[in-house]
Formats: C-alpha cells, structure tokens, sequence
C-alpha cells in the first residue's frame, strides 16, 4: 500500500524515526553563523558524532549570516532543530550509503528580527565556540555604524557586537573568551576574521580595554575544510520521504570523505574533542601543507579536466573518471606531475591523490564541468600554473598533461559573442558558454578572430597569450619550449 504524501507529517521531536537516545537538552556550547547545507552537513554532523559518544554533550545556536536565510531558520525551528542527513559514496574502496537524523540545534535565532535574543546568546556562560561559513564574501569589513538595538548587516559586524556585549556581561573576564573557527574557504579566514572584528572596534571607539581582551582572550584559528556537500535531492526526495514515513524539507546529502585542519594547539580538542571522537580531524602548527595540496591536486584535478571534457562532449566530473583515456589523463597529471612537484611527504601525497580520484568517481556527486570551467584562467594561474613550473624547473622539462590541459584551456576560450554570452564550440560543434571576467574573454575573442581571418598564425597568437601579464601575473614566454609545445597541442584541436 503506498502513502500518500500529503498525510507524511514533518519531521519532529514526536517522529517515531527520531531514537530515544537522541538528546537535546545538551547546554548551548557553540554560535554557528551559518544554516546553510555545508556546515549541516560538515560540523553539526561532527558535533552529532562528538554527542553520540558522550565527548561533547553540547548543543549549537543557529543563525543566518544575511537575511535571505530567514526561511530555512524558520524551518529548522519547525522540524525542532532536526534534520536527516545521508552519506553517500566511496570510502577506502568500500561503497557507504548511511542515513541517520541529526540532533544538535537546540536553538534557532532570526538576527534581523530576534537581534536581542541574539545578542543574550552571549551571556551564556557555557559557550565557548563560534563556528561560520558565509561565503568568502563574508569574511570582508564593511564601514557600518554601530546603533543601539539596530541588527547588523555583516557577518563580522555581528560577531563584533555579540563580543562587545559578552565582554561586558562577564567584565571583560579573561576565561569567558570565545573560539572562532570559520569554515569559509578563505585562507587565513581566523587572521582575515579577527582583523575585521578589530577594525570594527577601532572604527565605533569601543574601549581600548575590549580591544585587547578580543586580542589577547578570544581565539581566531585558521582552518580549511574538505567535503563535498550536495544537499537536498530534490529527484529523490519523494521517495525517500515515503520510505522513512516523515517529510523533511531539511534532508541534506553528502559524500563520506570529511576533512578539517586546523590551525591550533592540539589541547583544544580536550574542549572540542573531534579527533578523540575519530573524526578526520588535525590540529595542526601550519596549514600551509593542506591548503597547497588541496589547491593543486583535488582543485588543480577539476581545473585541468573541465576545458578538455567540456570540449570532448562531456558534462560532469564523473563521466570523465568512467572514461578511460580522461582517467588515464588525470591519473598521470597528478601521480606524475602535480605530486612530484609538491615539497612534502611524497606518500601522503600520494593516499591524498588516491582519495581525490576515489571521491570524483561517487555516483551520487553530479559536478558539473560547466560549473568547474568559471574564471578557469584565473584559477590555472593559482592551481596548475606553479606545479608546471615547478615541475620545468625541477626536471628541465615540460609537464605533459598540464600543457595539454592549457592547450585545451586555449582551445576552450575561442569564443564569438552572441547578445552578451560568449560561446564556444566543442570539438563536435556543440555551442557551450564560457564564463569570465570581460577583459580576459574579450582578449580572447579578439585574438581567435584574427587568427580565423588569416591575419595572425597560430604561434602568434600563443606568444600574446603566455606575455599577457593580466592573465598570469607574469610573463610566460620565456619558459624553455612552452610556446612549441602548445602549438602543436592546438594544432590538433582546431579545424
């Protein structure tokens, strides 16, 4: 007999799915700035894990950084606080699929209309963490008066009033400091942070006193986070919601593989005992190892794959993993190019880059290379452009793959401009849009059409690209054969 949809109620406290074991009368230990699908499926599913094993025993204050998210607050506050996550993927060789409810929201706040229940949160004597992800955008200080009962827009103009009134509450005692971590995908997000929050105190004459006890007294720690998080599975919902016998217009979806370095002294997770709990945790002196093979592996991998699939016909991430010569591709440019080419332990290097492949390969992870292939100038010159490089630099030779990847990239930015878009077209003659900042396009643009008129030749119009400087930062036509290696890639590619 199948259920009908509109007699599934919401999920709640009272769901005959939610276990009895689940609590949520932990103390309010965490602010999380932030509702969104990342960190749902991220930190709170960490802390969930934390609490099921008796570490934590803390629950998290939820609240939108901009006032766009006022909805899904609305709805975390009608689900009390519950929301079910599934894992889905591969692991170390092994196929996961789990689904479980998570419980960790004990309190949901609309800042821009709850701003005094906001700002009480700080009174708490048991908080001791903030944890955000605004988007990069977020982390960024923006000149704003500080007013008496008057919300404040910005993400650090919030956190700034939120410690000026804890501050004042406790008088400014030095144990009741609090933990920022921000998970936006920024490096040095806790420096970029505090600064901001600085500035802020500066700006609106706040007490000099204050200043130094955000300084001295509250923690900013740089970190980096590691999962894909493909949220609500809006193809699968319905069925799923009929299976489990409760809706839940929260469901979120991620992949099992989870990281999270962080830049702080490894006794933090005495109060915060993620590694103890078993998560893929590290408390780390320097980030620096993690953020660099992040960027030039799993990045640089998504970077290099998009021109050439999009222009062999294909549309995501993992039909270039099923196909064998894409695989092969991408397999040497990063055993044999991009790792070599990093100055750390060669065979972690190497399980990181066995776990990128694994990871591209999930099912259940529609990526798609249009979305990859955004501002890819930008990002070949801070992803792939140092390990080609490094690597001529090291072996006295060329890359092979990643000069093909930017041969490909070349290819990918022939463009026309049809009212406003500019396109190009695939190796089969299929139209795709390519999406950059207007100086770069038009640069390109302007000089495929002097080639396609006969007016320069293919060399030529490689030179002017590796001497642009707006493009690189730098001149690249004077690394040893890069020019001939590219034309005869292009040669290859064009009609």
């Amino acid at each position: 007999m199948s259920i009908n949809k509109s007699q599934l109620k919401r999920l709640r406290k009272d769901t005959k799915a939610v276990q009895s074991s689940l609590k949520m009368d932990f103390p309010i230990k965490v602010l999380q700035i932030g509702e969104g699908n990342f960190l749902r499926g991220f930190f709170d599913w960490m802390i969930h894990e934390c609490n099921k094993q008796g570490h934590f025993k803390g629950s998290i204050a939820v609240t939108q950084p901009r006032p766009a998210g006022k909805g899904k607050i609305e709805e975390v506050k009608r689900q009390d606080g519950l929301y079910t996550l599934m894992l889905r993927g591969f692991h170390q060789g092994e196929k996961v699929e789990s689904t479980e409810i998570i419980s960790v929201f004990s309190k949901a706040i609309d800042p821009y209309e709850e701003w005094m229940e906001f700002l009480a949160l700080s009174e708490n004597p048991e908080l001791e963490f903030v944890v955000s992800n605004t988007t990069e955008a977020g982390i960024k200080y923006q000149p704003i008066p500080l007013e008496e009962g008057k919300p404040m827009e910005s993400f650090p103009g919030k956190l700034t009033a939120f410690l000026y009134h804890r501050y004042l509450h406790f008088n400014g005692d030095a144990k009741k400091g609090l933990i920022m971590l921000p998970c936006e995908l920024l490096e040095r997000n806790g420096d970029s942070l505090k600064q901001c929050v600085l500035k802020h105190g500066r700006d609106w004459d706040l007490p000099k006193s204050f200043i130094d006890w955000v300084d001295r007294d509250n923690l900013f720690l740089n970190s980096l986070v590691d999962r894909i998080v493909t949220g609500f599975p809006a193809n699968e919902s319905e069925k799923l919601f009929a299976a489990w016998g409760y809706k839940d217009t929260l469901l979120n979806t991620a992949e099992p593989y989870h990281l999270w370095a962080i830049e702080g002294d490894p006794s933090i997770d005495q109060r915060l005992p993620l590694r103890k709990s078993g998560l893929n945790v590290r408390w780390v002196k320097d980030l620096t190892p993690y953020q660099m093979r992040k960027v030039r592996i799993l990045n640089g991998s998504h970077t290099l794959l998009a021109p050439l699939g999009i222009l062999s016909g294909l549309e995501e991430v993992k039909q270039a993993i099923d196909h064998p010569e894409f695989n092969q591709f991408l397999s040497n440019a990063i055993e044999k190019e991009i790792i070599p080419s990093l100055p750390f332990d060669q065979n972690e290097m190497k399980l990181y880059g066995e776990s990128v492949l694994e990871r591209f390969k999930n099912p259940f992870v529609h990526h798609l290379l249009t979305d990859i292939s955004l501002n890819s100038i930008s990002k070949f010159k801070v992803r792939l452009l140092p390990t080609l490089e490094e690597y001529q630099r090291s072996k006295g030779t060329l890359p092979d793959c990643i000069v093909r990847g930017f041969s490909g990239m070349i290819r990918f930015y022939r463009v026309n401009e049809m009212k406003g878009t500019y396109l190009g077209k695939s190796f089969a003659g299929k139209d795709y849009v390519v999406r950059d900042d207007i100086k770069t396009i038009e640069f390109f643009s302007e000089q495929w059409l002097s080639y396609e008129r006969g007016q320069i030749p293919l060399r030529q119009l490689i030179e002017a690209t590796l001497s642009n400087q707006y493009l690189w930062g730098k001149d690249l036509s004077g690394i040893p054969n890069l020019g001939n290696e590219l034309c005869q890639y292009l040669e290859g590619m064009i009609d």
